[in-house]
């Protein structure tokens, strides 16, 4: 019987013939317990399964609500996991609501979390104002920063006309949404998030670019797409080493009006 050389795991499966998964990488666990073997293809169903190590459970609640594991970063209660990313140390400047969203206060700067973070999942719930205050890349501006320098774009682009780079749901400059997802003006919309941060080794070499797959209102608007370097409004993306970063939502300084609500992410 013919031989082959089998990688069995979540990740993807490797053949001798050199074929591999789409997937990143396996994690350190997995790759402590993947089975790398040359045998006989096996004619047993139990020589294929696998019983450890056994996957952690996560509490689940309602739809929308965080999962047990989860950092919750915008309770409706306060913006204590926030500071001003203007004035290093200072609380965060803008607008707690009522119902405990948050609205960017116009000229007050971004704000950032306190925590730094590299792959993660991410929730986040966020609405432009009702009535349009203006058009193009000025109608409810803002937009999200992973690790501080990888953007992801906020905007009204449910009947608004802009370079489709910077629409709702594009990766900054670099990537178009796959379809435009957007809820008519001032109705709250999701998006969410599975990034991996880009890799580079001891020498500053960039080893594993970032990656971003993001839906939009539940629609995948952003398929696992490699981000090029830091979302640059002028000139090309830059590259230079970096480890973890927080989270910045942009005030875009326009009265862009954009409210959050809802926010919560999962280190992966």
């Amino acid at each position: 019987m013919k031989k082959a050389l089998v990688l069995i795991a979540s990740a993807g499966i490797i053949t001798s013939c050199g074929q591999s998964s789409e997937n990143k990488k396996a994690d350190p666990m997995q790759e402590k317990e993947l089975a790398a073997y040359e045998s006989e293809e096996p004619t047993d169903p139990k020589d294929t399964e696998l019983w450890e190590p056994v996957p952690e459970k996560v509490s689940t609640g309602e739809p929308g609500t965080p999962p047990g594991d989860a950092i919750v970063l915008l309770n409706g209660k306060d913006l204590e996991a926030w500071e001003s990313a203007k004035e290093e140390g200072a609380p965060a400047p803008w607008i707690l609501n009522d119902d405990g969203s948050v609205t960017v206060k116009d000229g007050s700067g971004n704000i950032k979390t306190k925590q730094e973070f590299g792959d993660i999942q991410l929730h986040i719930e966020w609405k432009n104002p009702e009535e349009p205050r203006n058009d193009g890349q000025n109608r409810g501006n803002s937009g999200i920063f992973l690790q501080g320098l990888y953007e992801i774009q906020v905007l009204d682009s449910y009947d608004n006309s802009t370079y489709v780079n910077g629409q709702a749901g594009a990766i900054y400059k670099q990537h178009p949404p796959l379809v435009n997802a957007s809820k008519p003006s001032g109705e709250w919309q999701t998006y969410d998030i599975i990034y991996h941060a880009p890799e580079w080794d001891a020498a500053g070499n960039k080893t594993q670019p970032a990656t971003m797959t993001v839906l939009h209102n539940g629609v995948l608007i952003q398929d696992h797409a490699v981000i090029e370097g830091t979302t640059e409004y002028i000139g090309w993306p830059k590259n230079n080493p970096h480890g973890k970063g927080p989270i910045i939502l942009q005030d875009h300084n326009d009265n862009s009006g954009v409210s959050y609500r809802n926010i919560w992410l999962r280190e992966l």
